[in-house]
């Protein structure tokens, strides 16, 4: 298993799931970055940053991966698009500006009889307002018609500036709905010594699920921590196979549980729970 650098402590947590997610699957499929490059439209240097939350992926570079290792590709797109919304929103947004509103330029004064009535508007008979400044008058309707664009402008800029505003962090996004708690049911998953967890299996339209997460995909090899590998730890105690502590995280314990589980099921016994040996847990 590749040994990876720490992500970067900005990182939104659902660009942070996404990155994991795939790092997990190249680590499952065996294939160096080279490898990858070569079965793939992107090039070595792009995977390096996709995988290490330099530079978030396209879409078509996940497609690509979960096609390759055999994973849920539409379930990795959903988690794709809640990262690229929490991505951009991440970004500054260029800021709005009022259209400018320029007032009538001055001209010279034409010339007045000044034997005749002053010029009054055309309809009603009554004189137009003017106000009189800078050497020259500017009619009193070109300034309240110049404030009100400039209102409606504001108007329009002002949701541009806030587009997120009111989007709450604690959603964890399509890959909660998935893979996880329900949104807003738990915080991001943070493991503290000794701390271990309960399980309330139920069956549930034919499958089993002890309440932590719904995957049936994810795959968890050693060292691997997550709602996910406590749903597993549950099953795993359902099914009659001890994988120790119900504490989140894959050891010695729970792969040799795993493996008791996959020679029971006729599947390969190496130890990682993937979509075979979520089949087998759920059943």
């Amino acid at each position: 298993m590749s040994r990876w650098s720490g992500l970067p402590a900005s990182l939104d947590h659902r660009v942070r799931q996404l990155v994991v997610q795939l790092r997990r699957l190249k680590d499952h499929s065996g294939l160096s970055l080279v490898a990858l490059a070569a079965r793939t439209s992107y090039s070595k240097s792009s995977w390096e940053r996709y995988l290490n939350g330099k530079k978030l992926p396209p879409a078509g570079a996940v497609e690509a991966l979960g096609r390759l290792c055999g994973a849920d590709v539409p379930r990795l797109l959903a988690l794709h698009e809640v990262a690229a919304q929490a991505w951009s929103a991440g970004r500054p947004t260029p800021e709005a500006r009022p259209r400018e509103v320029r007032l009538p330029e001055a001209r010279p004064p034409l010339p007045q009889d000044r034997s005749g009535p002053p010029p009054r508007a055309a309809g009603d008979g009554a004189p137009v307002p003017t106000v009189s400044g800078a050497g020259r008058r500017v009619p009193l309707g070109s300034l309240v018609l110049g404030a009100l664009a400039v209102l409606v402008v504001a108007g329009v800029a002002l949701p541009a500036l806030r587009p997120w505003q009111g989007h709450s962090g604690a959603w964890r996004g399509a890959g909660a709905a998935l893979s996880g708690p329900a949104p807003g049911a738990a915080p991001e998953f943070t493991h503290r010594p000794g701390e271990v967890f309960g399980c309330r299996v139920q069956r549930r339209g034919g499958v089993l699920y002890a309440g932590h997460s719904r995957t049936d995909t994810e795959v968890l090899g050693s060292g691997a921590e997550g709602w996910a590998v406590v749903e597993a730890q549950c099953l795993l105690h359902h099914q009659g196979y001890d994988p120790g502590a119900v504490d989140g995280i894959v050891r010695g314990r729970t792969r040799r549980a795993v493996q008791r589980l996959q020679a029971g099921s006729g599947l390969p016994t190496d130890g990682t729970v993937g979509p075979a040996t979520w089949k087998a847990l759920r059943g």
